[in-house]
């Protein structure tokens, strides 16, 4: 024979307080989760940045060297 929870239901069955309970268990979970995660996801939101601008200016600089024009000045 096993032991009922309290607001457990005869039977085994599960009611309202038992869905409850453990959906704000998984609420918290995720909470600190999230929280946990916050400092790892900004780090690499601000690498990601760092890259995409870094490969924009190098771009942009080979695109200039490419279509720079070339003066010669001579003498006469």
């Amino acid at each position: 024979m096993t032991a009922q929870r309290a607001g457990a239901l005869p039977a085994g069955r599960i009611g309202r307080q038992d869905i409850e309970a453990k959906l704000e268990q998984i609420r918290h979970q995720v909470e600190h989760t999230t929280e946990a995660a916050k400092p790892v996801g900004a780090a690499v939101a601000a690498g990601v940045v760092v890259a995409v601008v870094a490969v924009a200016y190098l771009l942009g600089r080979r695109r200039g060297r490419k279509n720079r024009t070339v003066v010669e000045v001579r003498r006469v």
